[in-house]
C-alpha cells in the first residue's frame, strides 16, 4: 500500500483546517493510501526529515501553510531538482484553497523568473484547489511520472582532504548562502568580492562547497586572498556541482539537511546572496531556528544582500515580503549594497558584546 504523508499540525478542536483534512483523510483511505502524519502531531527536524521522505510514497500540503511547512515543501523540490535518489517518482501536492500558499509561489515565480530556478515549480510542487482534486492530482502523478529536472552530472573522483583548523586569530565564520547555477558576470564579481573581504578581515568562509556560479566564486575569493574556507556538501550534488579547489576544511554528509546544520553550527553569521530554492530553503531553516530560539543561532546576525538590477528591483522583493509577514522584525537585516554587508555583521557583533 503507498503511503502519502501529511504537512501541518493540528491546532485543538477549533482549527479552521480540521474538517478539510478530516475530508483528505476520508478520501484518501477511500482510494486506498496510507497516511502518515494524520494528526499532525509528528515532529520533523534536521536529522530526521530525510528518514520521513524516504519512508513516503507521496507528499500532500494543507492549508494554513507556516514557516516549517514551506520548509518543508521547498526542500523535497529542492531534492528533485539535485537529483536525490530518495524522492524519485514520489509526487508532492499543495492544497492552497485558502491562499495561504501564494506568497510562497510567489518567490518560486520570481526566481525562475530570474534564472536561478531553470524548473517549472508548478510540474513538481502540484496546486489542488480542493480536496477532491487531490487525488485526481496524486492519480496522474503517479501514472506519468515526474518531469525530468534536466540536469547533467560531472565527474567527480576524489574528495579533498581537507580538515585544516581555523587559525586563533579569526574572528568568526561567515556563512554564504547563495547560487550555485548564477553566471552573470556582476554576480560573481561580488562573490568573489566578499569571500576576499573576508580573508583580509579575518574571517572563515563557510559555503555548501559547490565549484559553479555564486558559490564558487565566494570560495575562490577567499582561498586566492588565502582565508580559511570550509564547507559541506552531499554525494549526489558534488556529482551536479563539483567541488571547489582550496577549501581548508571540507564536512561530508549524507543528506541536504545534515549539510545545513553543519554550516549553521560552525558558522557565527549568515549572508544570504542571491540564490534559488536552495538558498530560500536555507533562510527558512534559519529563521525556524531563530523563532523556536535554538540554541545554534542564538546571538547570529543574518543577513541578506537584497541586490538591485539595472531596472532597482531587489532580488530578493518577494521572498522578504514573505519573511516579513511570519518572523520578528529583527530576525533578519537588509542591505542592497556589497560594501554594506560586513559592516552589518560586525557592528551585531559589537552590540552583542556590548551588552555581554
Amino acid at each position: 500500500m503507498s503511503i502519502v504523508r501529511f504537512s501541518g499540525t493540528v491546532l485543538g478542536s477549533d482549527d479552521p483546517g480540521r474538517a478539510t483534512r478530516a475530508q483528505l483523510l476520508s478520501l484518501l483511505f477511500n482510494e486506498g493510501w496510507d497516511i502518515y502524519n494524520s494528526n499532525g502531531d509528528q515532529k520533523i527536524t534536521l536529522n530526521n526529515i530525510e528518514k520521513k521522505i524516504i519512508e513516503s510514497d507521496a507528499f500532500l500540503f494543507t492549508p494554513g501553510a507556516t514557516l516549517e511547512d514551506m520548509f518543508k515543501a521547498i526542500s523535497i523540490f529542492v531534492g528533485y531538482q539535485t537529483l536525490d535518489p530518495h524522492l524519485v517518482g514520489k509526487p508532492t501536492v499543495i492544497l492552497n484553497n485558502d491562499g495561504s500558499w501564494d506568497s510562497f509561489f510567489s518567490v518560486l515565480s520570481h526566481l525562475e523568473a530570474l534564472g536561478t530556478i531553470k524548473q517549472d515549480h508548478r510540474k513538481f510542487l502540484l496546486r489542488a484547489n480542493s480536496a477532491e482534486s487531490v487525488i485526481g492530482l496524486l492519480d496522474s502523478a503517479n501514472s506519468q511520472g515526474l518531469p525530468n529536472p534536466d540536469r547533467e552530472k560531472v565527474n567527480v573522483t576524489t574528495l579533498p582532504e581537507a580538515d585544516e583548523i581555523i587559525p586563533d586569530h579569526y574572528n568568526g565564520n561567515v556563512c554564504v548562502f547563495c547560487s550555485a547555477t548564477l553566471e552573470d558576470p556582476g554576480y560573481l564579481a561580488d562573490g568573489e568580492a566578499f569571500g576576499r573581504t573576508l580573508a583580509q578581515n579575518n574571517m572563515g568562509c563557510v559555503s555548501g562547497a559547490g565549484k559553479s556560479g555564486i558559490m564558487g566564486a565566494v570560495v575562490k575569493g577567499s582561498v586566492d586572498a588565502g582565508g580559511w574556507t570550509a564547507g559541506s556538501n552531499v554525494p549526489h550534488i558534488i556529482e551536479l556541482e563539483g567541488l571547489p579547489d582550496g577549501l581548508s576544511q571540507f564536512w561530508l554528509r549524507d543528506d541536504i539537511y545534515t549539510r545545513m546544520e553543519v554550516m549553521i553550527a560552525n558558522s557565527n553569521a549568515f549572508v544570504l546572496f542571491p540564490g534559488g530554492a536552495g538558498t530560500f530553503q536555507e533562510l527558512l531553516a534559519l529563521m525556524i531556528f531563530k523563532q523556536n530560539n535554538h540554541e545554534l543561532m542564538t546571538g547570529k546576525p543574518v543577513v541578506i544582500f537584497n541586490r538591485k538590477n539595472a531596472m532597482e528591483v531587489g532580488f530578493w522583493e518577494p521572498l522578504i515580503t514573505l519573511m516579513a509577514s511570519m518572523c520578528a522584525p529583527d530576525s533578519f537585516v537588509i542591505v542592497d549594497q556589497l560594501d554594506e554587508i560586513l559592516p552589518s555583521i560586525l557592528e551585531r557583533f559589537e552590540n552583542k558584546s556590548a551588552a555581554c
